[in-house]
């Protein structure tokens, strides 16, 4: 068979279930070639054979405007073609997988035999969100190529941007937006309660010594698009306030009203503050004055003046409890002059008292007699 398909100018092509192939004769495009043996005109070698594997679906030739152009019979029998226009994507699918995904503007050519083919055309202008479920599978099929995913924790909200515009604030979930031909940005606000600390800042009071203070401030966004529009840094512009705020109210204080007012210092202050943050959006609450740091030499200085006050103070406790002690002492002997039976009771428990204190007591005259003798000495000393 070989001997006389040379004689008569032939060559014999055998094409596989797998394949598919083009075939030239003298450079021109003569069709596809199905599987099984064909034999086909050859002369002088000008036949060319371009053979393409089914395993890979997508058809791509030299030729393929030639085989469009000439045979859209042969065409339309072997080849799917997936269009799209101006802000369109396609999803194309075979055996209700996701196969691929076309771009804008974008042709896709597919062997018939490969398939069978389906797609979906989607218009990102008027649908700029894909549902949750293509959004899903697109994921799991790795063709997240042409949209962009914007996970919103919970507590938060994210401002979506399509090409540097504000379009949309999307609330807590996962979101997914098409992304070819556009440029998508997303930027995400916590809405939950935050403190922010200004430490360190030193102001000159009133009567010209240098302090540093910290302060405390908890803060909430409440209306997170004037929070990111009116301000280019909403912390940022709070931090400041807080600054300047203070630095104007303890600026007009003295030292010593400082230290006594600090509470009152801080209603002022905050009530400033919150109505200026309150114009782009935030919500202040709890500003707190937490720290008043005075330089080393002040320190010393109101060390020893706190000192002073302390020992004055302790003075004055001490001289009231001895003429407190003075005063009862003289009680207690108007009451013995008055009384000779209390008299003789204190007599007793000074004498117990001595008692207690020595290991031997020796009465020469009797109990009587010491007592006689004890009142003959008060006698005594009464006349």
């Amino acid at each position: 068979m070989n001997f006389l398909n040379k004689i008569r100018g032939r060559t014999r092509v055998l094409i596989s279930e797998n394949e598919r192939a083009l075939h030239l004769l003298k450079g021109e495009l003569k069709g596809i070639l199905g599987p099984g043996d064909h034999s086909l005109k050859n002369g002088r070698g000008s036949l060319v054979i371009e053979r393409h594997n089914l395993a890979i679906p997508q058809f791509r030739s030299v030729y393929e405007k030639a085989l469009f152009d000439k045979f859209p019979d042969v065409v339309e029998k072997h080849l799917t073609v997936v269009r799209t226009g101006p802000g369109e994507i396609a999803i194309v699918e075979r055996d209700k997988l996701i196969h691929a995904v076309v771009g804008p503007d974008e042709r896709l050519v597919l062997w018939n035999e490969a398939g069978p083919w389906t797609w979906q055309v989607v218009d990102t202008v008027a649908e700029p969100e894909l549902p949750a479920k293509l959004q899903r599978r697109l994921s799991e099929a790795q063709k997240a190529q042409h949209h962009v995913v914007i996970p919103v924790t919970d507590g938060s909200v994210a401002l979506l941007f399509v090409d540097g515009v504000l379009t949309k604030v999307l609330q807590s979930g996962l979101h997914a937006y098409w992304s070819t031909g556009r440029k998508v940005s997303q930027k995400l606000i916590d809405l939950k309660r935050q403190s922010l600390d200004v430490t360190g800042q030193e102001v000159l009071t009133l009567d010209r010594v240098t302090i540093r203070i910290n302060l405390s401030a908890e803060y909430r966004v409440v209306d997170p698009v004037k929070a990111t529009q009116d301000v280019k840094d909403f912390t940022d512009t709070l931090y400041r306030a807080l600054q300047l705020v203070f630095r104007k109210q303890l600026g007009a204080l003295k030292l010593d009203q400082i230290l006594e007012r600090k509470g009152e210092v801080n209603e002022e202050a905050e009530a400033q503050i919150k109505t200026d943050m309150a114009k782009i959006g935030i919500e202040v609450s709890d500003i707190v004055l937490k720290d008043v740091i005075l330089p080393g030499e002040m320190r010393e200085i109101l060390n020893k003046v706190v000192t002073a006050e302390k020992e004055a103070e302790a003075n004055v406790i001490r001289r009231r409890e001895e003429t407190n002690a003075t005063r009862s002492l003289l009680n207690t002997a108007k009451v013995m002059a008055e009384n000779p039976v209390m008299l003789r009771l204190k007599e007793l428990e000074a004498l117990e008292a001595i008692a207690g204190k020595v290991d031997r007591l020796t009465v020469h005259n009797g109990t009587g007699g010491l007592m006689n003798d004890l009142v003959k000495l008060r006698d005594d000393t009464a006349a």
